[in-house]
């Protein structure tokens, strides 16, 4: 019998394969990106299926196959079930999981990732934060996190904008979302990110598309 290993993470991507089971993608700590088979989860009542889903954050027990892995059982810590049932939420958590599945890799540390990824969702929950200053501050830090970033905006902006990107740039992820902006120096700063997105992201995201079709 195989060893049962345990990893914690998130479901990032998940798709139909077969009539009953589920190609899961995962973000690890431990493993970084995997793919994961959750077989029989799409038949009623089965106990994978409510671990089955974007968004599920927790411990997984998985058997290592030879090019992917099969998972047994989960201990699931947060469904995120209030994003999922918010429209405009749920498209910029959306975006958030691409992004992740964009940076992450097989076999590395997802430990910093990871944590962006779920304290961004989180973020997403507080109504005094708008879900587009939670946009812009996820991806300035998830370029911080790939080493691909400008230590300055790269255009002239104010001073209140310049501080809210080295903010950014230098709080640990439990404090980053700790700020809110006026709707100038919001501007500002999201044209900056948005240029720096432009410059170093080089895929293009549907849940963007369809994020831009709601607002």
């Amino acid at each position: 019998m195989r060893e049962i290993i345990s990893v914690t993470g998130m479901v990032i991507r998940a798709s139909a394969f077969g009539e009953s089971d589920k190609r899961l993608v995962l973000l690890t700590r431990e493993r970084g990106k995997i793919t994961v088979f959750s077989r029989g989860c799409k038949r009623p009542g089965n106990v994978l299926m409510a671990a089955s889903r974007p968004f599920v954050f927790g411990t997984f027990f998985l058997v290592e196959g030879r090019d992917a892995y099969n998972l047994q059982r989960a201990e699931v810590k947060n469904y995120f079930e209030t994003i999922a049932a918010d429209m405009e939420a749920a498209c910029y958590g959306s975006y958030f999981l691409e992004m992740a599945d964009y940076y992450s890799r097989e076999n590395m540390d997802g430990t910093e990732l990871l944590k962006l990824l779920y304290q961004s969702l989180r973020a997403l929950l507080k109504p005094a934060l708008p879900n587009r200053l939670v946009r812009r501050i996820f991806e300035l830090k998830a370029m911080v996190q790939s080493g691909e970033y400008s230590i300055h905006p790269g255009r002239r902006v104010s001073e209140s904008a310049n501080y809210a990107w080295e903010y950014v740039l230098y709080s640990s992820i439990e404090k980053l979302y700790q700020f809110t902006l006026t709707e100038e120096v919001f501007g500002e700063f999201s044209a900056c990110v948005e240029d720096e997105v432009k410059k170093n992201v080089d895929k293009h995201f549907r849940s963007l598309d369809i994020l831009e079709t709601i607002l």
